[in-house]
């Protein structure tokens, strides 16, 4: 049984300050620890943000990610070679480069992506530059190549190893000119994920991750709270009307987490700012703690 290994990744370099740096002290506050067989083992701090966007890129701090995320990707490294099973707490979406890097130094792995948004977009299409909008794009190479590129292992993802899940953004993303999604990367979007039942669809796309011939080593997952209904999650920066239920995010983490294939999880977006109580935290731990104790619970079997 791999222990989860707890990594504080608080970088807002493809963000912006907003309050989602917060997030890891914030679950820590709210009891995520509790009763969870788990070890914290580091902290990846980021570089000075810089709010001005990169001339040659049109992405906002683009070096400070690339440098950023081979130091997380050296922060989960040794979680995995350690044994341990790391979960590491951002931040912005744009540490996912950093987790998946770790991954491909060490062969070829899929990703569970559990986002309200797709995060495809292209430089040119992002009115900010930000990179937490662009960051599926980026580690599937599209994108300028200081960041799909890292370490010259790029693509860090091929297409057909990712699956989009419980997206809303169709509309939105078209209407702002983002880039489709390509046709070998599996998509279920909100509406599919409805029309099945979280948990279906959860193991379907598992399945696709997990397929018999041996081509990946596993599957990382991916969760950024805003694919939670806006009425239970208004705690993050780009809202959006719609979302899972708690409990529809309760089965796919236990059915993803509980399956041999998961290698890793991250946390991302949550804003403890917009959380002036702590109750959203609190549901939000108590959350990651079931889906973190259905994998150890069923690993021991």
């Amino acid at each position: 049984m791999r222990k989860p290994a707890i990594i504080e990744a608080p970088s807002v370099l493809g963000l912006r300050p907003s309050g989602v740096q917060d997030l890891p002290e914030a679950l820590f506050d709210a009891g995520l620890l509790v009763g969870l067989d788990a070890v914290r083992v580091g902290r990846v701090e980021p570089s000075a943000y810089e709010p001005t966007r990169d001339a040659g890129t049109g992405i906002l701090n683009p070096h400070g990610i690339a440098e950023y995320s081979v130091r997380l990707a050296d922060a989960v490294g040794g979680a995995l070679d350690a044994g341990r099973f790391p979960v590491v707490l951002g931040g912005d979406c744009s540490i996912l480069l950093g987790n998946l890097l770790a991954l491909r130094r060490r062969g070829r792995h899929g990703l569970l992506f559990l986002d309200g948004h797709t995060d495809f977009y292209q430089p040119s299409a992002e009115p900010t530059g930000e990179a937490a909008s662009m960051e599926l794009a980026l580690a599937t190479s599209r994108g300028p190549r200081l960041l799909t590129d890292l370490e010259g292992r790029g693509p860090l993802l091929r297409d057909e190893d990712v699956v989009a899940f419980g997206f809303r953004d169709a509309a939105e993303s078209a209407e702002a000119g983002m880039q489709p999604l390509p046709p070998h990367l599996h998509a279920i979007d909100l509406d599919g994920v409805r029309a099945t039942g979280a948990r279906t669809a959860a193991r379907q796309a598992i399945d696709r991750l997990t397929d018999s011939t041996g081509t990946r080593a596993g599957f990382w997952v991916h969760l950024d709270v805003d694919i939670l209904d806006d009425a239970l999650m208004p705690a993050v920066d780009y809202r959006q009307p719609g979302g899972l239920t708690w409990e529809d995010l309760e089965d796919v983490l236990h059915t993803a987490l509980s399956d041999t294939g998961a290698v890793g999880l991250d946390v991302t977006i949550f804003n403890p700012r917009l959380d002036p109580d702590g109750a959203i935290a609190a549901r939000l731990a108590e959350c990651l703690r079931r889906g973190l104790a259905a994998r150890t619970d069923h690993l021991r079997d």
